[in-house]
Parts: C-alpha cells; sequence; structure tokens
C-alpha cells in the first residue's frame, strides 16, 4: 500500500478487488460504505476497466462522492471514495412496497412516477421475488429510466427510477 498518495491514507479502510471483474468492485464497495459513519472514505482498488464509470454513475445517483482516482501499478486504480450521508438519499420520493407482491409495487411507483417531473427519482424499496426482472423489463419498454438497483439484504431490494427528460424518451413508449 505504499504507492498510495498521503490522502489515500487517511481513508480507514482500503478494498482491494484486483482480479474482479465489474460491477464486484462496486457492489463489494457499497457493502463496506453503508457500514461507515457520514464522511469517512474507502480506498477501492481495482483493475477492471469499467470500475471507473461505474462508480461515477453509482455516486452521482446515490451521494457517495468519488474525490480521487489514482492510477497504481499493474494496472490497477485506487479510487476514493466518501460516504456522504447528507446527500446519501438523492430521491425526491420513497415507496416502501416491502410486502407487496408483484405487479403492485410496479403499480404504485407508475402512479407516482406519473405525478413527477422528468430527471425526479423515485426509490421503490421492495422485497418482491419478482421484482428484479420485472422492473427491468418495465424499464426497458417506458419512459421510466432504471438508474441502479441494489440488493440490500437478501431478497431486499432499493430501485432508483428517474423519469427521462423529453430528449431521452425517444423511442420509449408510455405506457
Amino acid at each position: 500500500m505504499n504507492e498510495l498518495s498521503v490522502a489515500a491514507h487517511r481513508a480507514p479502510v482500503t478494498l482491494d478487488m484486483s482480479g474482479s471483474v465489474c460491477p464486484i468492485p462496486l457492489l463489494a464497495a457499497k457493502r463496506l460504505l453503508d457500514d461507515l459513519p457520514d464522511g469517512q472514505a474507502l480506498v477501492l482498488i481495482s483493475d477492471c476497466p469499467g470500475t471507473g464509470g461505474d462508480l461515477r454513475a453509482w455516486a452521482e445517483v446515490t451521494g457517495y462522492a468519488l474525490v480521487a482516482a489514482e492510477a497504481l501499478a499493474g494496472g490497477r486504480t485506487a479510487y476514493t471514495i466518501v460516504r456522504n450521508g447528507a446527500d446519501r438519499n438523492p430521491a425526491n420520493v420513497v415507496l416502501d412496497m416491502r410486502g407487496a407482491c408483484c405487479p403492485g409495487p410496479i403499480l404504485e411507483a407508475k402512479r407516482l412516477l406519473d405525478g413527477m417531473q422528468p430527471g425526479e427519482v423515485l426509490v421503490l424499496l421492495s422485497n418482491c421475488p419478482g421484482a428484479p426482472s420485472d422492473i427491468a423489463s418495465w424499464t426497458d419498454s417506458t419512459t421510466v429510466e432504471l438508474v441502479d438497483v441494489f440488493e440490500v439484504r437478501r431478497g431486499e431490494y432499493e430501485f432508483y427510477l428517474r423519469r427521462r427528460h423529453r430528449n431521452e424518451e425517444s423511442g420509449c413508449s408510455t405506457k
């Protein structure tokens, strides 16, 4: 770890995911970050070329901050990510549908999203076993974008759903 910068050495946790393919480094980092206090940093080391893009997109949506990316030997990169509790939940609306069976979570999410402005984010909480595949199919054919999905606990999911802006809606139906 002596090749990391002084800023990276201040992070209380270092996670070396070298050799893991995306999205495994991001998922492992998320699990550790969830347990850190607000404002704490984690250094994620990865050699997967997609990790940087994954982290940037994920951080933008979830409120975590990707504060540094430092090239290391062997094609690896050290990413410093800060848990930013004040901005952690970017949702305009949170819909808790745990305990409801499909298609209930999708129907309620659609009802709420129909009343939201383009670009606004709805976080749907669901533990319906069919929700991951149903929501993926639903968002593939509508003006709703599945920004991200996290399995918070086994079988319990957070779906980050966003109404697309008009210029992003081409080719989508309005189901």
